[in-house]
């Protein structure tokens, strides 16, 4: 399957700004599954300077900078990604969760080591007990990592209500816990946060999801979905990513953008600005099929 996707981030204003440096995180990126075969950044205003850097976890991330006065900035980043068949390794067999994360702290090769870094907190993510409470429901003794996984994955999908009223991005994973209710950035904090708590590594995947429309309806443009899941990693079988907004494993209907400890790695765009005052933020992504 190849994609076309456009994603646009646009701010308004209530006064200009006169400078601003920003951090774009809008290159999908290229590996096996998920290779990217072209990518363009459009800015409005034009950027005075503008730098492409690969960030600690190989991300791809666009610095640059704004420096004549505006009241409105438009980001747009044009992809086309192609997305491979992946052979579930699911129904394959797996170690004991606990015998997977034993052996990962005395792997010191390199695959392992990268999958070490991500058993620890991270700015938006705590190791707490109730988090590892709600876990061992699911990764009760001896039970097969990749079982235990699904399971996790399974429950926090019907025990967690999708709103988007009911967060933002500075809401706590433990206020999301605690509601029982977010998004699906929210859902893959929880996740982590769970995994982590009981010693296994597992990484915030952020990306795109091809949505369908309602049958004999045309799809809208602007309708897809910016995306965020889970990508836990098994001794034996590597990473296995999971999005327990769907209850699903990313298939193809999944492009991957980036991956970090948590959203604060992988948002798509931060920054500092000078004046402004109030603003308004809006997001629009579009991933059009043209191959299947």
């Amino acid at each position: 399957m190849i994609y076309n996707i456009l994603h646009r981030t646009t701010y308004k204003y209530k006064y200009p700004v006169s400078v601003g440096d920003h951090v774009a995180c809008l290159k999908p990126r290229s590996f096996a599954h998920n290779q990217l075969l072209q990518n363009e950044m459009q800015i409005a205003p034009a950027p005075r300077t503008i730098t492409e850097r690969v960030d600690f976890f190989g991300n791809v991330l666009c610095f640059f900078t704004v420096q004549e006065p505006h009241k409105e900035l438009i980001v747009e980043s044009r992809s086309t990604v192609r997305i491979h068949p992946v052979r579930s390794r699911y129904a394959a067999s797996s170690l004991p969760w606990e015998e997977s994360a034993q052996r990962l702290a005395q792997d010191f090769g390199l695959e392992a080591l990268e999958a070490f870094q991500f058993q620890f907190e991270s700015p938006r993510i705590r190791v707490k007990p109730e988090f590892a409470e709600y876990a061992r429901i699911s990764f009760t003794p001896g039970r097969p990592m990749h079982e235990a996984l699904w399971d996790l994955t399974t429950r926090i999908h019907k025990d967690f209500r999708f709103d988007s009223k009911s967060t933002n991005v500075r809401t706590t994973v433990e206020e999301v816990f605690k509601k029982r209710r977010g998004v699906c950035q929210d859902f893959a904090h929880v996740q982590i946060a769970c995994l982590r708590s009981i010693n296994l590594a597992a990484r915030y995947v952020s990306g795109y999801l091809r949505t369908y429309p309602p049958p004999g309806k045309p799809r809208l443009i602007g309708a897809d979905a910016s995306h965020a899941w889970i990508s836990a990693y098994c001794r034996g079988l590597g990473w296995l990513d999971m999005d327990p907004t769907n209850n699903v494993a990313p298939s193809d209907g999944h492009v991957t953008l980036a991956w970090g400890r948590d959203y604060s790695d992988v948002s798509p765009l931060r920054g500092l600005i000078l004046g402004g005052g109030q603003h308004t933020l809006e997001v629009a992504v579009d991933m059009e099929p043209v191959e299947a």
